[in-house]
């Protein structure tokens, strides 16, 4: 029995549907003029390279990739980017109820509501002369390069559905993540990497953020535009090497023969999942080249790793971010880093300080290596959580807080050396020029070009889209 024969015998209701449409007289003559019917016929594998949904962008795009330093846990605002000295005056004094009656509280829920003054001193930093915690001394060296906004605020008081808030524009779980939303819109530039990938690193202070696979999953997008985790210790990519004894021609008889058979498959059930398989086994392969260039570290000068303070895969923050910049120059479109280490509910003074530690020189350094590459005006950089912490304490820390917290954001098209948006004098609630998560997503798409009322997709009878049925860009901090 010819086992390529026996795929064409299997027509889905979905494929029926979709042929007979086309016209039950098209449908005999293409399958008489298929030549993957005729017995010793050579059969050829045609791996597409994904160019994106949209024929063009919208507009004129000022970015081209984005890496996105995701500190997990919620850092807090008072202590990093958000200086409140009325709170710090009104230390040990309740809290007025004016400010936190019938609002939502993590877990503060009736107890004493006392202020929790700022445990760190500010400083400005640049000629601009932004306000910055003295914990961060070397994001305070490219302060004119950031725009920091004071006036975030999102939806979700837990972590778990916050990051899902954060990264997907919903708590409801299984929605496309926004570096899948980008690499659906726009493809990825890079045939040999992934166009989405995401690394981790952990840190000594606070307590560890889990941070789920499905926060970069591509829901009901393809899979092929999930995000693809990056180890950033050992091996990055867990069996991506050759076998023992195993060569190159030899694994890629396997891998067209694999692929053929997917073909086959595709052509009878056309499903897009068969068309990612193909295209994730052509992609892996490439990768066991790919992969070992991408982090041989050899021909990285001394400076630009004493720049970073690190010699690399020490799976610290500061290797990724030194493999991060490698990842944008081989044309990554999202790159994702995950520190989780912010979750400060006690001991947040010297916690912070510790975690700051951890991840001040190396965002610092990606700054300063993009910017000398002449890579900064097209990379969007972001920096921050998914939610801050209260101005009331719990003991010697902070609690989980959604009515206002911090962030900044760097190159890629974004105005350097601004502060936008404020909090109360308490720093409680956002106050002026309001940033939601979904007006930072239709910001960071309209950096690239894209309308994000039009990058839809539609799934289950409706048109979807990263910020749902909300989402502003916020103009004054483009460049």
């Amino acid at each position: 029995m010819n086992p390529f024969a026996d795929h064409q015998s299997r027509v889905t209701r979905r494929t029926l549907f979709g042929r007979s449409a086309r016209g039950i007289g098209s449908l005999a003559l293409a399958s008489l003029l298929n030549p993957r019917l005729l017995p010793g016929a050579e059969i050829k594998v045609q791996v597409d390279h994904w160019k994106g949904a949209l024929s063009k962008p919208h507009f004129a795009p000022k970015a081209k990739r984005i890496i996105y330093l995701y500190m997990a846990g919620g850092p807090s605002h008072l202590e990093t980017l958000d200086y409140k000295p009325v709170l710090a005056k009104m230390a040990g004094q309740p809290m007025p109820a004016s400010y936190t009656q019938g609002m939502p509280i993590a877990q503060l829920q009736g107890q004493k509501l006392t202020c929790f003054p700022p445990q760190h001193a500010f400083k400005r930093y640049g000629e601009s002369g932004q306000e910055i915690s003295k914990i961060f001394p070397h994001i305070g060296s490219v302060a004119d390069e950031l725009c920091v906004i004071r006036s975030m605020v999102t939806e979700a008081i837990n972590h778990d559905p916050a990051h899902t808030y954060m990264n997907t524009g919903t708590t409801i779980s299984g929605r496309p993540a926004m570096g899948s939303w980008l690499n659906y819109g726009l493809g990825s530039e890079s045939d040999d990497l992934p166009g989405f990938v995401v690394m981790t690193s952990q840190g000594k202070y606070g307590q560890s953020q889990p941070i789920a696979a499905r926060q970069w999953h591509s829901g009901f997008l393809p899979s092929r535009f999930q995000g693809v985790l990056f180890h950033s210790k050992g091996d990055p990519v867990l069996y991506v090497g050759r076998p023992k004894g195993v060569k190159a021609d030899q694994q890629r008889e396997v891998v067209e023969s694999i692929q053929q058979l997917n073909a086959l498959e595709n052509d009878v059930v056309d499903d897009p999942e068969i068309a990612t398989r193909i295209s994730a086994y052509e992609t892996a392969f490439r990768m066991q080249t790919s992969v070992p260039e991408l982090i041989d570290l050899s021909s990285e000068p001394k400076h630009i790793l004493e720049l970073y303070g690190t010699q690399g895969a020490d799976g610290s923050f500061a290797a990724n971010c030194l493999l991060a910049r490698r990842l944008a120059e081989r044309g990554v479109r999202f790159i994702q880093l995950y520190h989780k280490d912010w979750d400060h509910h006690g001991s947040i003074k010297r916690d912070v300080q510790g975690t700051a530690e951890e991840v001040d020189r190396g965002a610092a350094a990606l700054i300063k290596d993009l910017k000398q590459r002449g890579m900064l005006d097209e990379t969007l950089i972001i920096w921050g959580g998914e939610f801050g912490r209260t101005p009331m304490g719990q003991g010697s820390g902070r609690d989980h807080h959604i009515k206002g917290f911090s962030l900044w954001m760097a190159g890629g098209g974004i105005k350097g050396g601004i502060s936008h948006g404020a909090t109360d004098e308490l720093g409680y609630a956002a106050v002026q020029d309001i940033v939601h998560v979904n007006d930072l997503h239709a910001t960071i798409l309209h950096l690239f070009g894209i309308d994000h009322e039009k990058l839809t997709y539609r799934f289950q009878g409706r048109d979807f889209r990263l910020t749902d049925v909300a989402g502003k860009v916020v103009k004054p901090i483009l460049a």
